[in-house]
């Protein structure tokens, strides 16, 4: 049967998944465009700015595949929900922070690493509930959809920070998007299921769909050993490209607004206009790759269809970012800067996809794992991008992720995408502990 003539619940978690990850962008974007407000106000210096960028980072980092194992022993549905309550409570707690004080700085640093541990669920439980609900054909498409979320909420958070903040100040812009998550929760729990069984509106030929095209038996299945998955091969590669991926996308995320503004010489109101760009193209580019992906790996199979389009994006990416430093007009390199953002979007669903693939059962503890890579090579970029700029100016620092972008394309080049993790290890095991609830 057609996926067109089963029904199409399953698209529905993929919609929240993409609001959530949109929020959960938009709570940790919001820091980086009021970086110079916040800067001014605790009196902070460069590095000791990168510092509080790389306290959410770690805790977001190290976090990781302790999040996968969670989601992977009690469904992302409950997991997810209970990381939304938190991650809103912080982004409160960011606001609440007194300046002035000694430990001002330090306060600061602890709850944004506190903020990152709340986030760090997020990821690894979606791809742990795309493995359960998305069958393998889909789930380009459906990883795509859902990091377009990563554009949509840092694209919304340039023009709805700068507003917040001209109009009442940077710190009433963290209680709103503290809000937004609590009525994002409320959604959550009544639209989403761990399974497809548990979710009333599934009818039984979508279940029987999913069901023949998730393989690897998902939903009943326990993770692989700890040891197993730290020594496979396709693992560590992943793991190891996503590194350089984080490198070059926390760039975005940390750096690139205060660059337009102090750098550049962008003002405010121009800085978040074309701060938008890159985001803007991370939501068109993430699905677009998804769905490049899906289209290819039928016809020439997944080393074609996953690990070369992945290939192809990041190293086109990286000549974009490397264009960037060698045009004078800072709306030029605005868009050289976007283009690079939006090819390695492309490539953004073929980690995730590869991870469920090759997990399994054990999807979450292998995309946190492979996310932790991502996001120390977020910790890195935090500090690393200000000392290059300071020692050896901007241009340096866009060069040398270039450099990193193009060793993640090549990492793919020796990724199997057809080696999973040993069937012997993901055999049945007691149900996830949620209880069976309709909606």
């Amino acid at each position: 049967m057609s996926a067109s003539k089963v029904g199409g619940v399953r698209w529905t978690l993929v919609f929240w998944m993409f609001v959530v990850a949109a929020v959960s962008y938009l709570d940790r974007n919001n820091i980086s465009i009021a970086a110079a407000m916040i800067q001014k106000d605790f009196g902070l210096t460069n590095l000791q700015l990168g510092g509080v960028f790389s306290a959410f980072v770690m805790g977001y980092a190290f976090t990781q595949p302790v999040a996968g194992r969670i989601a992977d022993r009690f469904g992302p549905y409950r997991v997810i929900a209970v990381g939304i309550v938190w991650w809103s409570v912080l982004t409160a707690l960011t606001a609440a922070v007194p300046s002035g004080l000694t430990f001002s700085l330090t306060l600061l640093m602890i709850v944004r690493f506190v903020l990152g541990v709340g986030e760090a669920v997020i990821f690894p439980a979606s791809n742990r509930l795309v493995a359960t609900w998305v069958p393998r054909s889909e789930r380009g498409l459906a990883n795509g959809v859902i990091f377009a979320g990563v554009g949509i909420g840092a694209g919304v958070a340039p023009p709805l920070i700068t507003h917040l903040m001209l109009a009442h100040g940077w710190r009433s812009a963290f209680y709103v998007t503290a809000v937004v998550g609590v009525a994002v929760l409320a959604a959550w729990l009544v639209f989403v299921r761990d399974r497809p069984e548990h979710h009333r509106s599934v009818g039984a030929a979508e279940a029987a769909y999913i069901r023949q095209g998730a393989g690897h038996g998902v939903a009943a299945a326990r993770p692989a050993p700890w040891l197993k998955i730290v020594k496979d091969r396709q693992v560590a590669l992943l793991t190891l490209s996503y590194f350089t991926y984080g490198y070059v996308a926390y760039i975005f995320f940390t750096w690139f607004f205060k660059y337009l503004s102090s750098v550049r010489g962008l003002d405010l109101k121009a800085s978040a206009i074309y701060g938008m760009l890159p985001f803007l193209a991370m939501a068109v580019c993430s699905p677009l790759g998804g769905w490049i992906a899906d289209r290819l790996t039928p016809r020439f199979g997944k080393r074609i269809g996953r690990c070369w389009t992945a290939a192809f994006a990041l190293a086109l990416s990286a000549v974009f970012v490397a264009l960037a430093t060698q045009v004078a007009d800072a709306r030029l390199a605005s868009l050289f800067l976007a283009g690079g953002a939006g090819a390695l979007y492309l490539s953004q669903s073929a980690y995730w996809t590869l991870s469920a693939d090759i997990g399994g059962g054990s999807a979450g503890s292998v995309s946190g794992l492979m996310n932790m890579g991502n996001q120390l090579g977020g910790v890195v970029t935090a500090s690393l991008t200000p000392l290059l700029a300071d020692r050896f100016g901007w241009t340096a620092s866009f060069v040398f992720a270039a450099v990193l972008c193009l060793a993640g394309a090549l990492a793919w080049l020796f990724i199997d995408p057809d080696a999973p993790l040993s069937e012997a290890d993901l055999g049945a095991a007691p149900a996830l502990k949620t209880k069976p609830s309709v909606v």
